[in-house]
């Protein structure tokens, strides 16, 4: 039987689905708030828009190092779990909030040296002010962000992604209809304009992580996870968590800084590449985020199978994720290229001229629906290798191919000036790349070697 070949199983399947079905619904509340602030935006007119994209953009781009180093609290955990050292699994949230408070200091030179880039980006005046007081604002807010990272991901890890869920729906539930008070002035609330979007946003991820502490703090957990005895430093764990997570994090921060630096230059065009480009990536976002779900069920599955040294399971979760990315991406795919210009439209402001950017964005659409399925592919490989702790070639493969082709894109954008549709299909090629790259590493096998997996164990 083909499946049997495949290594499908129905349980592993099944399980995969109960991690990341919720982490999806998650990831697509993330993917909700930015849509809808960009929305917002939308209706003042494209320069908000643009600024809500560049603004947002130099947020990630400033605190992602972080994100991406706390966030492997989701493998750490789900390896302590399959080695049935569960008690170790609490403790990995105490270092992560210590490594927390340890990043404040650098996180505000990272702020102020960021806040000035915007002016020397060649974007319009309006836009320049207006992207400034949005990432200054949200950056206020960026350690209540890695905060609820690093206990989100431990609940990924341990498998209770529904109440990672529930937490981040909540969230939503707030944010959108204040989001919408504080930037258009209704229900008593001043008109902020792009400020209130920013505003709304921290309040509501603080009342997200009060509920998160509210469910680690419940005697269920405590008895089981022995939280309560976790609030101490472990130098063995603290190590373990900067080894695997530091590749991790520089990863995340170079590729985003790659991906920065094109957005920039592509903005650097004019008003319509820049509002086209914001369209295009919302769309991006609602498609992309959800398979970022997948990615952290597998990690969690591979990392409590690779804790456990059951490999076979690995397998299985393999062909499981693989059959839901795949399967789920050319959906969206079929859809993206088929009501290209619908899905664009949605964004056209009450008034002005949309035709430009509407055949601009159309044709972005197009590239955006080319590499839906290699998406999927990155996010089941990538999370594969991440579980088993591979992080260190993950590193330097995707930053390479990332800033290789920041190259390229220099040289298209500002040396042979061949314009936004040739520099699109260069960005489209790159994640066709990545995919087929990170298959070879899959299917190498080096991620399985029980000498890697003793290192990777290692609290050294």
């Amino acid at each position: 039987m083909i499946l049997d070949r495949l290594h499908f199983n129905k349980d592993t399947t099944r399980e995969l689905m109960h991690i990341a079905l919720p982490m999806v619904v998650s990831q697509g509340t993330f993917a909700v708030m930015i849509f809808t602030d960009r929305y917002f935006m939308s209706q003042i007119d494209p320069t908000h828009m643009a600024a809500a994209l560049g603004g947002g953009v130099a947020v990630f781009f400033s605190f992602c190092f972080f994100s991406g180093m706390f966030s492997y609290a989701n493998a750490l955990t789900a390896q302590y779990l399959g080695a049935g050292e569960i008690e170790k699994c609490p403790k990995v949230v105490t270092q992560g909030l210590i490594m927390t408070l340890m990043s404040v200091p650098l996180l505000a030179i990272i702020t102020v040296l960021v806040a000035g880039i915007f002016e020397g980006m060649d974007h319009d005046p309006v836009q320049v002010e207006l992207e400034r007081s949005y990432y200054l604002i949200l950056m206020m807010g960026v350690v209540i962000i890695l905060a609820k990272i690093c206990i989100s991901s431990y609940f990924a890890g341990i498998g209770r992604s529904k109440i990672v869920m529930i937490c981040d729906v909540c969230g939503l539930i707030l944010n959108v209809p204040l989001s919408y008070a504080m930037v258009f002035g209704e229900f008593g609330f001043p008109e902020l304009g792009i400020e209130g979007a920013a505003i709304s946003t921290i309040i509501a991820t603080g009342f997200a992580l009060l509920l998160f502490v509210y469910f680690y703090l419940q005697k269920e957990h405590r008895d089981k996870f022995k939280v309560m005895q976790s609030f101490k430093l472990d130098r063995g764990i603290l190590r373990r968590f900067m080894r695997l997570g530091l590749p991790s994090g520089a990863e995340l921060f170079l590729n985003v800084a790659a991906f920065n630096i094109f957005l920039l230059m592509f903005q650097g065009y004019g008003i319509v590449e820049g509002a086209s480009a914001a369209i295009v990536f919302n769309w991006d976002i609602l498609s992309f985020v959800p398979m970022v779900g997948l990615n952290i069920g597998v990690v969690s599955l591979i990392g409590r199978f690779v804790g456990a040294r059951d490999m076979e399971r690995t397998n299985e979760v393999i062909s499981a994720a693989f059959m839901l990315g795949l399967a789920y991406s050319a959906v969206l795919a079929t859809i993206y290229i088929t009501f290209r210009f619908a899905l664009v439209s949605v964004f056209a402001p009450p008034v002005g001229d949309f035709s430009e950017i509407l055949q601009l964005a159309g044709f972005m659409m197009v590239g955006l629906s080319s590499y839906a399925m290699a998406d999927a592919v990155i996010q089941v490989c990538g999370g594969v290798l991440r579980g088993a702790g591979d992080t260190r070639w993950l590193m330097v493969a995707s930053v390479s191919l990332h800033w290789v082709m920041l190259v390229a894109q220099y040289f298209i954008i500002r040396v042979f000036e061949w314009g936004p549709r040739a520099s699109w299909i260069a960005f489209v090629v790159l994640i066709l790349v990545i995919a087929v790259v990170y298959v070879w590493r899959l299917q190498s096998g080096h991620w399985r070697n029980a000498e890697a997996l003793d290192r990777v164990m290692a609290e050294a």
